[in-house]
């Protein structure tokens, strides 16, 4: 299921940005997609490898990655179990898990905190499982998203992606640094206090100093930490604006939570005249859109 691949690199008109590219990884596959293909190939590898055929894993009630943990064990012949964040609710994006054949636990907010407890509970004496933490994040998630980078330009001067955990961060930054590239990483966190993601990039550096380096502030890693919009999921109507006038101009749709803040990130600060003329800029487009579903609310014009 995993096989090499190569998404597409599409051109996006701008008015002062000549060079604005975008990778498509939201193309990969409708349920699978973007940032949650590349986390969950090596999972599957190293799950594989183990013997394991149970994926347990974690997430909230709109939460893309537990789609795409149901329709990878699906596919892969696998046993998948989620805890659920919250009051049991009947959803499209839980109706999608089930359907796949994911095996639903609700959990309160206050246990669902500690993740490893909720596993032991539930799976101690079960040597078939296999634990995959919130959003797929691990060393090879990281594995996965840095193989991105060869896919991509190597004359690249910025490379823009939206982070939450800071897992498909820190595989883009390890891409580029191993190859050895000129590239400089932004990184819109999605939530308020982003400057944490440092820190978790930080986590899968084996090297001390060079992971000092990153939490101290490295030149080929900057945050923009002022496009949350409220928070995680949270939306402004400045934002939702764009996101329908970025989706309609270049039929290429965006969600609220993730993408949408990272576009308008670029957008934003090619009008503030950030980048030099001629620069060449990409964003990474991590999927994800199933989540649009849990907002469609707000989103409605």
């Amino acid at each position: 299921m995993f096989t090499a691949l190569n998404s597409p690199f599409q051109h996006l008109t701008h008015p002062f940005l000549t060079q604005l590219w975008v990778k498509r990884d939201d193309l990969i596959d409708p349920y699978i997609s973007g940032n949650k293909w590349r986390k969950l190939k090596y999972i599957l590898q190293d799950a594989a490898e183990k013997g394991r055929k149970h994926l347990v894993t974690f997430g909230g009630a709109y939460s893309n990655h537990l789609v795409a943990t149901a329709a990878a064990a699906a596919r892969s012949g696998l046993k998948a179990t989620a805890f659920i964040r919250g009051e049991k609710v009947l959803n499209e994006m839980l109706l999608l898990c089930q359907l796949y054949g994911m095996e639903l636990i609700f959990t309160d907010r206050e246990s669902y905190k500690d993740k490893p407890s909720c596993y032991q509970k539930h799976f101690a004496n079960d040597p078939d499982t296999y634990f995959i933490d919130e959003g797929g994040a691990s060393a090879e998630a990281v594995k996965g998203c840095a193989e991105i980078i060869a896919e991509l330009p190597a004359d690249l001067d910025h490379l823009f992606c939206a982070a939450g955990t800071g897992t498909t961060a820190a595989g883009l930054l390890q891409g580029i640094r191993t190859a050895g590239l000129k590239t400089r990483l932004h990184v819109v966190p999605v939530l308020k206090g982003g400057d944490f993601i440092r820190e978790e990039i930080g986590k899968y550096v084996p090297d001390p100093m060079v992971a000092d380096n990153i939490i101290a502030g490295s030149n080929d890693l900057i945050l923009h930490t002022d496009y949350h919009f409220g928070g995680y999921a949270k939306t402004q109507p400045q934002l939702l604006q764009f996101m329908r006038k970025f989706t309609a101009g270049h039929g290429i749709l965006i969600d609220p939570v993730y993408t949408a803040k990272m576009f308008f990130a670029i957008d934003d600060l090619a009008d503030q005249n950030y980048f030099q003329p001629g620069e060449k800029i990409a964003a990474l487009h991590t999927g994800g859109l199933l989540g649009i579903m849990g907002m469609k609310e707000k989103i409605a014009l």
